[in-house]
């Protein structure tokens, strides 16, 4: 879940310190990443599908998979990560601080983080929103069949207020049923004291595999608050939020042109100048960003397009089996768009 609260204070005047000591330094953050040979990422403490240590205590997930599509860009090498866990307080002093080179943990762009902490989110890897997760038994396909359902929701939060919200919108009444942590919010859904769950919908997905039985709940399709998940990356470094954004982009125009990692080799014979763009073999290249030719290369190569990716660590090859749905490309159905490579 997206933490919606943020303390201000302490990280903004970190970061003002940080920019001016880089300043003075005269060291951008491709510089500080290529002579320390390792990307830095901050990541959560541990979100199915997004951020997560696996039983084998590699990370996995799409906001991992971006880290490892940065890495690939920069130093040629995916593996070149780590990981930095960190809490949503913690995540934008780690960033402001210089302690990470990039965060990649399910963090929600709005106005005031991208207005007043000296951040710059580099786009959305993953459009969410606040959902309903029912027990299937139950016998609704829709939030607008919730009419007088009892509803279990973490007290104080921004998720309270759009529950609200909702049902008055929809004229339709409900039962509250509060808890202080979300911990206790999903085990009183597992144990019945209400018939639906919400939150966002990819902290649905993630305590849905989490139930005892997985199978027995499902989340309702309507999404009901706006939550751009995506990466960001510190103000006061454009080449740096280049390299960033353009990373994400290659991604997502890589599954529009079809280029994935098991055909981008035969892709290079293409004659298609979009995708040979795309691969670095016409057009900007990797001169304007301080990168090798080949860095779409290698992220495609190494880390895949952007529907591998999906598919792979919260879509239909993975235990949270999320439909794309606004997450599928603007020409098949979604709002997934990235500007050309030329």
């Amino acid at each position: 879940m997206v933490s919606k609260k943020s303390t201000f204070g302490l990280a903004v005047i970190s970061a003002l310190l940080f920019t001016g000591t880089a300043s003075a330094e005269g060291q951008s953050t491709l510089d500080k990443v290529k002579k320390a040979g390792v990307l830095s990422c901050g990541v959560s403490t541990g979100l199915p599908g997004f951020s997560n240590p696996n039983a084998e205590g590699q990370w996995e997930g799409i906001d991992v998979e971006f880290c490892q599509a940065m890495a690939a860009a920069v130093l040629g090498d995916k593996g070149k990560v780590k990981y930095v866990p960190l809490t949503a307080k913690e995540r934008f002093t780690a960033l402001q601080s210089g302690e990470i080179d990039v965060l990649s943990r399910n963090t929600t762009w709005t106005l005031q983080r991208d207005g007043t902490l000296g951040l710059n989110f580099v786009g959305v890897n993953y459009y969410d929103g606040q959902g309903f997760m029912v027990k299937k038994d139950l016998g609704v396909n829709s939030a607008l069949e919730l009419d007088g359902a009892s509803v279990c929701v973490q007290s104080g939060t921004t998720t309270e207020l759009n529950l609200s919200d909702y049902f008055r919108a929809n004229a339709m009444s409900f039962k509250p049923v509060v808890y202080d942590t979300y911990d206790a919010t999903v085990k009183g859904f597992e144990s019945g004291r209400c018939d639906t769950l919400t939150t966002d919908q990819s902290g649905l997905y993630a305590s849905r595999i989490k139930l005892a039985d997985p199978n027995s709940a499902e989340v309702l399709p309507e999404i009901i608050s706006k939550e751009p998940l995506g990466p960001v990356v510190r103000q006061g470094d454009d080449n740096w939020f280049n390299i960033a954004k353009w990373t994400l982009n290659t991604m997502i125009n890589g599954e529009e042109f079809n280029i994935t990692s098991a055909n981008v080799d035969e892709m290079l014979k293409s004659k298609d100048p979009n995708i040979r763009r795309i691969l670095g073999q016409d057009g900007p290249k990797g001169k304007g960003l301080g990168l090798n030719d080949d860095w779409g290369y290698q992220i495609i190569k190494q880390v895949g397009n952007y529907d591998e990716s999906f598919q792979r660590t919260v879509g239909t090859d993975s235990p949270l089996n999320i439909q794309r749905g606004v997450n599928a490309l603007w020409n098949n159905g979604g709002i997934m768009y990235a500007p050309p490579i030329r």
